[in-house]
């Protein structure tokens, strides 16, 4: 377990990159590590490690709290970067090291610790859905404040079809049975979005236009149903916040 004795300074934060988005969406809003910058606490020390690229940063140790971002690619063709990211994070989670996954974070924190992620056997899951919180959300320090049900940005193909042995299952919806968990005591997996904008929302929806007409989905009608998501986005700054208490 970390230790830490008293302390004033900004606690120490590695984002782990596993991808980059489309380059129309890059242009206009940035790349994925971008988002998750501004909606962390300008009150960390954050570092951006580009995992895809093969970069883990030391030891997991080192580190007063990990996010792992969403990515273009898919945790089931384990790629040897990925699967080396996974065995870092699994580290971290033994050693009680605050870890937040996102979407493909999710689902890699999910198959490191004995889960399994691949393909949802209903397809894509994409726009502004609903997600419900589960009686055990109530307890959970990220999740306590919340209420039971809140939008949240979602793009996802593959998900979290089982949870690793001694999960905690925090949120689902009709669509995801498996939309945020816990394991140990500071390791969340959520698979929506929380650095997700309403703006870049729409910007992925009008990307995947051509996909989705192929998928039988109604892209029009997931733009319009396309709104803010302010308590899914507020996950960032509860993380941050509970990073940076637990080490005063």
């Amino acid at each position: 377990m970390q230790q830490n004795a008293p302390t004033n300074r900004k606690a120490r934060v590695v984002v782990l990159k596993t991808g980059t988005t489309y380059p129309d969406i890059r242009a206009r809003f940035g790349d994925f590590d971008e988002w998750f910058l501004r909606g962390l606490s300008d009150e960390l020390d954050i570092t951006v490690a580009n995992a895809e690229a093969g970069e883990l940063p030391g030891n997991p140790e080192d580190w007063d709290g990990i996010v792992v971002t969403g990515s273009p690619a898919m945790v089931s063709d384990r790629a040897e970067w990925s699967e080396n990211a996974g065995r870092w994070l699994v580290k971290a989670v033994r050693s009680e090291v605050p870890v937040l996954g996102v979407c493909y974070g999710h689902q890699l924190l999910a198959h490191a610790l004995g889960g399994e992620a691949g393909y949802h056997p209903n397809g894509r899951e994409t726009g502004t859905h609903e997600v419900e919180l589960l009686p055990e959300a109530a307890s959970d320090v990220l999740f306590l404040e919340l209420p039971e049900k809140f939008p949240a940005q979602l793009t996802h193909r593959q998900s979290v079809l089982r949870l690793p042995e001694g999960a905690v299952l925090l949120g689902r919806n009709q669509f995801e049975p498996h939309q945020a968990f816990r394991i140990g005591p500071c390791a969340w997996g959520v698979q929506f979005h929380p650095e997700f904008t309403d703006a870049i929302m729409s910007a992925y929806l009008k990307v995947q236009a051509p996909d989705l007409a192929r998928e039988g989905l109604d892209a029009e009608a997931l733009i319009a149903g396309v709104k803010p998501a302010p308590d899914a986005s507020s996950l960032l700054s509860r993380f941050s916040r509970f990073v940076q208490d637990r080490i005063r």
